[in-house]
Parts: structure tokens; C-alpha cells; sequence
């Protein structure tokens, strides 16, 4: 009861935000884009005047070389370069504290993060802990981040995640294995750079999941109940653009009209969902992924086919579905919008499968499926505008139907 109670609350209140989300003011990254835009930005972090940058990065992309250059650009801008090469995917709170020391102990006076989302979102929460005193469980929540934040800038290695442009970081609790966000516009970088150079020897199963990710921010977002009309237009971008591209660059690495394409694609589904929120999918992928260590868009890829199957059933989510059958080519409009929508779904089940996405979660165990629900669906509650509410039944069910 006291279950069911607390769902209703939320779903009550969630309407009063929507004018909160029309108005709330969302800076935007300066972009660079295209072949040596990572040097580019590297040459006016000197023109802003910063004098001891840390680089926070991962070791796998310092052992691959990536980093390197970067430093030099960095440095043949008189720049005192530092490299904190610690985290770790999902990254948790020692390794947050561990960056928060490494940018003490440089005194840095600003951060480049480097690599996949978990570098970009770590980067963000010791850049917030640096100017705060703030510990990453203080932070976690809406609106903590109570001083300008130290300025920050990032490169991503991979195409999904958004982070670059993002007011979110999420943060991983080792003891709890949940995973949680720090949700503050002091959060998005001062500018990015979108260097498809970089992510040219990004591995097959990466470019896959964080592509169906970029997938699931931009659909999740078009079928949410706080529209925008901007954000309407960066979803359909995003998906048009995925679906042109991200088989493309999965077949060949070096593609890099491709890998640019899926870059972009990745930050306009980012703005999108910043305005717009996430939903279902991420309710679960969130849970899935703190209790088993999978990761975040290998779990977005093969939940979302089995949420769209949910909600394709409210007649607002079939319209929409619909109109991004329409966009990516699989349909035209004077056919049944029911017909589209299922049309749309089956693209994005053969589009999985087409770069290696297994259509079951395999890690999932039977026994954890009824907490794991109750998780998901309070998440979901408190935080997403979702265009159809889920029964507990329901999401027991779907979990079940992802198992092998």
C-alpha cells in the first residue's frame, strides 16, 4: 500500500514541473566538430587563459595513445598539463575522491575530461567537489552544486552517453551497487569537441552500445510528455541520424564521415533528453546495471525493444512512433499509424542485431526481478514524464520476457 501510495504522489506532482523544464535556463558547450576539433579545443583552453589543466581520462586511452596529443596542444599553450588516468567505467565514489585529491594536489585551474561518459561524468562531479567541499553522496540530487563550478571542457572517445552537453553525471555507490545523479547546469562543460579522429579505434561492441544509448535518449525523449518543439527536432535528427550511421561505423571503424554523424547524433539526442527527460528504459538499465555491472548502454540496447512493445499501445506513443518510422524511412504517411509504430519498433530489434546487440539480459537473475522492479518503477515515478504509466505486474513481466 505504502508501495503504491508513493507512486501516486509522484505521478501527482510531476505535472507542476513541466513549466519548470519550459523556462529553466540550460547553458550549451561551445562545439567543435570534425577531424582535429580535439586540438582545436586544445588551443583556445589557452586562449581562455588557464594555466594548470588535468586531464581526466581513463589508462586504456592513455596505453592507446590518445592522450598524448593532447597533452602537446595543451602544453604548446604554455599550459601546465597534469593526467589523472583512474577512472573506472560507472565510476564510484573512491575513484571520485581519488580525482578530487589528483586536482587538489596540481591545483589546477581547470579540467579536460577525455573518453566515454564515465570519464566525462567523473570529470563533472570532482570539477563540482573541487569548489564545493562537497563529498560525491552530498552532491547527489538536484541543484547541490552551490558555487561556480572549476571550468571544465571535454573531448568524448565514444558516440552515446551526451554528457558533453548534459546537466547530469552519474555516480555509482559501491556499497549499495545504485547508481545515482548529480543534476545541476553548472554541470555542462564550457565547450566540447565532437573529433571523429578519436574514435576511429573505438571496438565493434562499444561503437555498438553507446550508439543504441545515443538511440535510447533521442526516443526516449520524443515520446515523453514534456514536449519541446526544439527537442522534437533534435530526437528526430538523432534517430534519422543513427539509423543512417551507426551500421556504418560499426562495419568500419575508420568511417569517419560516419563516426562524426554518430557524434553528432549523440549530442543532439543530449540536448534532447536534458529538456525532455529519459524514461523506462533507463529506469531499469539504471538498476540493471548497479547490481550487475553491465553496462549502461548495452542494458538502454536491449531494454528499449522490450518498452516500446509496452507502450505502443497508448495511442500518443503509436502517433509519435509513427512519425519516426516516417523519418528514418520505413514508412510513409498515408499508412495506418499502428502499422508504422510496429514497423518503427522491428527496425530497432534489427538494427540491435545488425551490430551485435543480444536480444536478452542475460545477467539478470529471477530472484532479483521483483526489487529490481519496485526500483524502476519508483525511479521512473519521481523522476521521468513517461507517456504510459506501468503497473508492478507489468514491469515484472517485461523483466521476466528480457531473461533467456
Amino acid at each position: 500500500m505504502l508501495f503504491r501510495l508513493r507512486l501516486l504522489a509522484y505521478r501527482l506532482f510531476k505535472p507542476f514541473l513541466w513549466p519548470v523544464s519550459r523556462v529553466f535556463a540550460i547553458p550549451r558547450p561551445t562545439l567543435f566538430v570534425g577531424p582535429g576539433a580535439a586540438r582545436r579545443l586544445c588551443s583556445s583552453i589557452g586562449q581562455f587563459g588557464f594555466k594548470r589543466v588535468m586531464i581526466v581520462t581513463d589508462a586504456v586511452l592513455v596505453k592507446l595513445g590518445l592522450v598524448a596529443p593532447l597533452c602537446r596542444a595543451l602544453e604548446a599553450e604554455g599550459i601546465d598539463v597534469a593526467v589523472h588516468d583512474g577512472i573506472t567505467p560507472d565510476p564510484t565514489y573512491p575513484v571520485l575522491q581519488a580525482g578530487h585529491r589528483a586536482v587538489q594536489a596540481h591545483r589546477s585551474d581547470a579540467i579536460l575530461a577525455v573518453g566515454g561518459g564515465s570519464a566525462i561524468d567523473a570529470a563533472k562531479v570532482i570539477a563540482a567537489m573541487t569548489v564545493t567541499g562537497k563529498s560525491p553522496e552530498q552532491l547527489i540530487g538536484m541543484l547541490k552544486v552551490s558555487r561556480p563550478m572549476l571550468p571544465l571542457f571535454a573531448i568524448p572517445t565514444t558516440a552515446g552517453t551526451g554528457s558533453e552537453v548534459t546537466v547530469a553525471a552519474v555516480v555509482t555507490d559501491p556499497v549499495e551497487h545504485a547508481k545515482s545523479a548529480v543534476i545541476d547546469p553548472k554541470l555542462v562543460p564550457l565547450a566540447a569537441a565532437l573529433d571523429p579522429e578519436l574514435m576511429r579505434g573505438m571496438p565493434k561492441p562499444i561503437t555498438a552500445a553507446t550508439g543504441m544509448d545515443a538511440l535510447t535518449h533521442a526516443v526516449e525523449a520524443y515520446l515523453n510528455r514534456w514536449p519541446h518543439a526544439e527537442t522534437a527536432q533534435h530526437c528526430v535528427a538523432a534517430v534519422r541520424m543513427i539509423f543512417g550511421n551507426l551500421r556504418r561505423a560499426y562495419d568500419d571503424g575508420d568511417d569517419l564521415a560516419a563516426r562524426e554523424a554518430m557524434a553528432l547524433a549523440a549530442f543532439y539526442a543530449g540536448l534532447a533528453f536534458t529538456k525532455a527527460y529519459v524514461g523506462y528504459v533507463h529506469a531499469f538499465s539504471h538498476k540493471i546495471g548497479g547490481m550487475y555491472g553491465v553496462p549502461h548502454g548495452l542494458a538502454n540496447a536491449i531494454t528499449l525493444p522490450y518498452v516500446l512493445d509496452f507502450l505502443i499501445d497508448d495511442s500518443r506513443v503509436r502517433d509519435r512512433l509513427a512519425e519516426l518510422a516516417i523519418a528514418i524511412g520505413a514508412g510513409t504517411a498515408d499508412e495506418p499509424p499502428a502499422t508504422l509504430a510496429q514497423r518503427f519498433v522491428d527496425r530497432v530489434r534489427e538494427l540491435n542485431r545488425a551490430v551485435g546487440i543480444p536480444e536478452k539480459m542475460t545477467a539478470l537473475k529471477p530472484a532479483d526481478v521483483p526489487g529490481i522492479a519496485r526500483a524502476a518503477m519508483i525511479e521512473a515515478a519521481r523522476d521521468y514524464p513517461v507517456p504510459k504509466a506501468m503497473a508492478l505486474a507489468e514491469s515484472e513481466a517485461l523483466l521476466r520476457r528480457m531473461q533467456p
